[in-house]
């Protein structure tokens, strides 16, 4: 498909480039809304009164139409299938063409063995409170298993159902129990530490 990925962010230069390095690096430009601050962000009505901007998604096609816009609360990660299937809309032929390519993928590719463990964390590479929880088990000693949603897909999508159509992160199964977000006091009685 025809696309370009542009991150967009009210942080400066460098912040944009440590977040990234934090990250490993990232696969697309950022791009820092930082002078004037936040100018394109309230362009697109995402901006709040605070100074931060909500988490959206906007598409635009190659006329330069604004053809989708998907706001959320900054805290909740969007759900790329619904940008995927935004960007199918755009351009049916080539959506058709990459999901015969994924599901030929899919099928020559062995599903991702997870080793299973009583706590679980569904997590991705960039969640703060991700950090947070990992830290928090850690100093309680203990073991867990985590799951990046943001590279095993079928992962992801156990996440939307537990989370009402979302990927928050952390999402925790301990024991069969499910506690999404980072919800200590939930996850101290979930463990019998409470």
């Amino acid at each position: 498909m025809q696309t370009q990925v542009l991150g967009l962010s009210v942080d400066s230069p460098d912040c944009l480039r440590a977040w990234a390095d934090s990250l490993g690096g990232i696969t697309y430009p950022l791009l820092s809304d930082f002078y004037p601050h936040g100018q394109v962000a309230q362009l697109y009505g995402v901006l709040r009164p605070e100074g931060y901007t909500e988490r959206a998604i906007v598409v635009v096609d190659k006329q330069g139409a604004i053809r989708s816009v998907d706001v959320h609360d900054i805290s909740q990660q969007p759900d790329n299938d619904e940008l995927f299937r935004v960007l199918a809309e755009l351009e049916p032929t080539a959506a058709a063409a990459l999901r015969a390519a994924e599901a030929k993928a899919a099928a020559a590719a062995p599903a991702p063995e997870r080793i299973k463990s009583d706590v679980m964390i569904y997590c991705t590479p960039w969640c703060g409170d991700c950090r947070r929880a990992r830290a928090w088990l850690k100093e309680q000693g203990i073991a867990y298993v985590e799951v990046d949603i943001s590279r095993d897909r079928a992962a992801a999508a156990q996440v939307r159902a537990w989370a009402n159509g979302f990927e928050t992160t952390p999402t925790f199964d301990i024991k069969g129990q499910i506690i999404v977000d980072w919800q200590q006091e939930q996850v101290k009685r979930a463990l019998g530490i409470i």
